[in-house]
């Protein structure tokens, strides 16, 4: 046993150890000795969850830019619908003018009009002529009023229409007129579907027995 053992270590004696180290001392500025370990930390992440955290990185970036792109279409969106609500107010405004102006001058022959009649009547004219003159006033205002959309609204022989007629009061009539305009005291303008103001009239009313009669027959 003894020699086996010391011929063992004169075999391990005989065997060159070689020992090789891999690290690298350096000094500091201060001149102390220092060792940098050369290995590097190994990457233990897996290659599936780098690819995710690019693919990640790469989502997130598009949606930036795709925000961004929104944000400028957004912008450039709200100033055109201004560009275009202004333009429109413009041109409303422009157009009622236009209308305004059209009207007003539809109506200066009316103040010409009612001028020469003052006028006639001044000089002692006629009370023929003064009559024919009122009357081209009015049928010269009724044509700027027909040129503005104005229609005058039916009133006698209709029915009463509380929508189109104001009662002043009632008058006895027959019973085909009963319910039924039989006076005007004012007449009534619309435009289009808008009331300017209603027809101010007398309806009549037929007694019961004239209604009953009627029924009968």
């Amino acid at each position: 046993m003894i020699r086996r053992d010391r011929h063992n270590v004169g075999e391990e004696s005989e065997t060159e150890v070689r020992v090789t180290d891999r690290r690298r001392i350096y000094l500091d500025p201060e001149g102390s000795e220092q060792v940098k370990q050369e290995a590097e930390v190994p990457n233990l992440k897996p290659s599936y969850v780098e690819e995710l955290e690019t693919r990640t990185k790469a989502a997130e970036q598009q949606v930036q830019e795709v925000k961004a792109r929104f944000d400028q279409l957004r912008q450039q969106l709200q100033r055109e619908t201004d560009e275009t609500r202004q333009r429109l107010n413009r041109s409303a405004d422009e157009r009622a003018a236009g209308e305004k102006a059209k009207f007003i001058a539809a109506l200066l022959p009316v103040m010409d009009g009612l001028e020469l009649a003052i006028q006639a009547a001044n000089d002692n004219a006629s009370r023929e002529a003064i009559l024919e003159g009122i009357r081209g006033i009015a049928t010269s205002f009724q044509n700027a009023l027909a040129a503005a959309g104005v229609e005058p609204i039916s009133a006698i022989g209709e029915t009463f229409n509380p929508e189109l007629h104001e009662a002043v009061d009632t008058g006895e009539t027959t019973a085909d007129m009963d319910g039924k305009v039989i006076g005007e005291y004012g007449r009534g303008f619309r435009i289009g579907e808008r009331l300017l103001r209603p027809a101010r009239v007398q309806v009549g009313r037929a007694t019961p027995d004239q209604v009953k009669n009627a029924h009968k027959s």
